[in-house]
């Protein structure tokens, strides 16, 4: 394992930046947001990554308290990572960065990779603060799962939701880019008819209602 490097700074900005400041660390806490997580399932929606950063930062995490390794019972029998505590705790830090970086985020470009699951944090920022729910989404890109207003256990999660969801939310690809961007709330999505709204919970309720 390498040894931390430090900027050596007494404040508290640089000790943040000692831990999670090297490429990849906030994009693998993204990823680890969804719950447990193999190496193999990292590395496939971290594309660009290399094998030994890949192996490299999830160890630092782990020396530095912010992700766990642990092997699953049988017949699974693979280790997979995931986020201590404190290492959830990043996820108003991942919120506000992914907010300031809006207006820099721009078309696609034609080498831009895109997994369905990116739109989680984003979109999550669009519910109001008094919000709570499961929330199914379907893009052009795929489908996933978000826990709108929830302070423990997986923000999000790949595929469909595990039970039956409070809403389901169907969006275009074109109408996806401008709520990330923050072009269009998703509110105003729903009112202009850019964003399906399905399910009768109280969460779709609320978005037809808005």
């Amino acid at each position: 394992m390498s040894p931390r490097r430090s900027y050596d700074q007494y404040c508290s900005a640089a000790r943040a930046l000692d831990l999670v400041g090297d490429r990849w660390t906030l994009l693998i806490v993204r990823e680890l947001l969804a719950g447990p997580r193999r190496y193999t399932d990292l590395h496939a929606d971290l594309p660009g990554v290399s094998t030994d950063v890949l192996a490299s930062r999830l160890k630092d995490m782990e020396r530095d308290g912010l992700s766990t390794r642990r092997r699953l019972p049988p017949p699974g029998a693979a280790y997979v990572y995931e986020l201590t505590g404190r290492g959830r705790e990043l996820l108003p830090v991942l919120q506000a960065l992914g907010a300031w970086g809006e207006s820099a985020l721009g078309e696609r470009r034609p080498t831009d990779a895109v997994r369905a699951h990116w739109f989680a944090l984003p979109l999550s920022r669009g519910f109001g603060g008094g919000s709570a729910g499961l929330v199914e989404v379907q893009l052009e890109e795929g489908q996933f799962h978000l826990r709108v207003g929830s302070e423990e256990g997986p923000l999000y999660g790949d595929g469909p939701a595990p039970e039956e969801p409070d809403a389901r939310l169907s969006f275009d690809t074109e109408t996806c880019g401008a709520v990330g961007r923050g072009e269009l709330g998703l509110r105003d999505a729903v009112r202009s008819g850019r964003v399906e709204v399905g399910g009768e919970g109280a969460l779709a309720k609320e978005l037809r209602e808005a």
